[in-house]
């Protein structure tokens, strides 16, 4: 009865300590000046009322110490506040590069869950527990928010574009999680769990749970069904352009200016290649808006992630993919 009825919900992250300061900082202000301008103004008005119909109030001419005084104070104390809260944003803005990489995609009314090796979940989310985690997150439908309150993280899940957070759970246990943007009227169902676990429970839960390919080999089947092998040839000698060791790097376009190879830039290639034309290619790729799903996108990226020397954690390096199977999208 206690646990439900406690004011705060649990903490289990790294960075729910910097967000509960930054709010109980803001509300120990705002509440010591309410309380003490209420009182002040009771007392004034008590203090300093008018006793008599003759009575003349003496004149006041006022204190440039009191003046700055009253200025000074708050000034201060917006500042710190803007500044703690800026550190916050700030950390929980920049994922770790070592940060393991997990897909989010929202549907109404589910959250869609994969894993770097291909495991699957609907509206649960296992993670391991002390091991900084990277949501990369987009939506098929409407815009949702993927919020689980014992982390203090909600970031909004918009149609046709990425969006990410990132934390390191340091709690085990099993949390709330929630969509926190109005989806539809079944939006109070789009609910689910986070699971965190010990590494080693993590590792053997993750290892009973595999069904079939990973994400980089559904990728690569999905990048060679499409025929997307045929332009993209490892050697560069297709109609496209290689996408061996593509990833992360600035990408110089027709039009003169460079756009760094993310998973925006990659998605957007796919469903709309005219927008932005890699520099001595002609306008050749047909776009396969319709032909792929938001998964299988995810899954074509982690692929074309693998064939990066410094692709990040979850994704293999191009030196590790087997012989004769590099390639781009």
């Amino acid at each position: 009865m206690a646990k439900d009825l406690q004011l705060f919900p649990d903490s289990a992250s790294i960075g729910a300590a910097g967000v509960d300061a930054n709010y109980l900082y803001i509300l120990g202000v705002s509440v010591f000046f309410a309380v003490g301008i209420s009182l002040a103004i009771l007392y004034f008005a008590l203090r300093y009322r008018r006793k008599s119909q003759d009575e003349i109030p003496k004149p006041i001419h006022g204190s440039l110490v009191l003046e700055l005084t009253w200025t000074i104070i708050p000034f201060l104390l917006a500042m710190s506040m803007f500044v703690g809260g800026t550190v916050v944003f700030f950390r929980n803005y920049h994922a770790p590069a070592n940060a393991m990489e997990v897909f989010i995609v929202g549907k109404q009314w589910m959250w869609k869950i994969q894993h770097p090796n291909g495991v699957r979940e609907i509206n649960e989310m296992h993670v391991p527990l002390n091991r900084p985690v990277k949501l990369i997150m987009t939506t098929e439908d409407v815009i949702h928010s993927y919020f689980i309150p014992a982390f203090r993280l909600k970031r909004d899940v918009v149609p046709g574009q990425y969006t990410t957070m990132w934390f390191q759970a340091n709690k085990v246990g099993k949390y709330h999680l929630f969509c926190a943007e109005y989806c539809g009227t079944q939006h109070s169902g789009m609910i689910g769990w986070v699971h965190v676990m010990e590494e080693a429970d993590y590792e053997a839960w993750l290892s009973g749970s595999i069904r079939g390919e990973t994400m980089q080999q559904a990728g690569e089947r999905l990048f060679n069904r499409l025929g997307c092998a045929t332009c993209h040839k490892a050697d560069n000698t297709g109609r496209g352009p290689t996408l061996v060791d593509v990833f992360g790097k600035a990408v110089k376009l027709q039009n003169g200016t460079t756009t760094l190879a993310d998973e925006a830039y990659i998605r957007e290639s796919v469903l709309k290649p005219a927008s932005k034309i890699v520099s001595g290619y002609a306008v050749e790729m047909p776009t396969f808006q319709g032909q792929i799903s938001e998964e299988g996108l995810l899954q074509v990226i982690s692929y074309i992630k693998s064939l990066s020397k410094s692709a990040p954690a979850g994704g293999a390096a191009a030196s590790e993919a087997p012989a004769g199977k590099k390639g781009g999208n």
